[in-house]
């Protein structure tokens, strides 16, 4: 057995941020595109960019910034507060999971 945790952080009662946005945000950095991270997650675009969105005016700072399409094409990077909040939540989410797989063990002795 084992334990599965599920982390999701609200404000007043509503969803900001969790493991999905987490991989909707390191989708984007590695593929450069909102688009393809979508599809890369199986969501679609319009999903994807209603969750960032959602995200955004929750926390009251861009997550994403857009490039429109031209001869290179267009795409989105991540903001400077958008890396920073993976690096917080990464960390919130390595320590919850080292301390509930401690107390997991310490109940359900094997």
């Amino acid at each position: 057995m084992e334990a599965k945790l599920r982390l999701s952080i609200k404000k007043d009662g509503e969803h900001v941020y969790g493991d999905g946005r987490q991989a909707l945000l390191l989708a984007v950095d590695k593929l450069g595109s909102l688009n393809k991270a979508a599809a890369s997650l199986e969501m679609s675009y319009r999903a994807a960019w209603g969750k960032i969105k959602v995200s955004e005016e929750r926390l009251g700072f861009k997550l994403l910034e857009s490039k429109i399409g031209g001869v290179g094409g267009g795409g989105a990077s991540l903001t400077h507060d958008a890396r920073d909040l993976i690096t917080k939540y990464s960390h919130f989410r390595s320590n919850a999971t080292r301390q509930v797989e401690r107390e997991f063990r310490a109940v359900f002795k094997s």
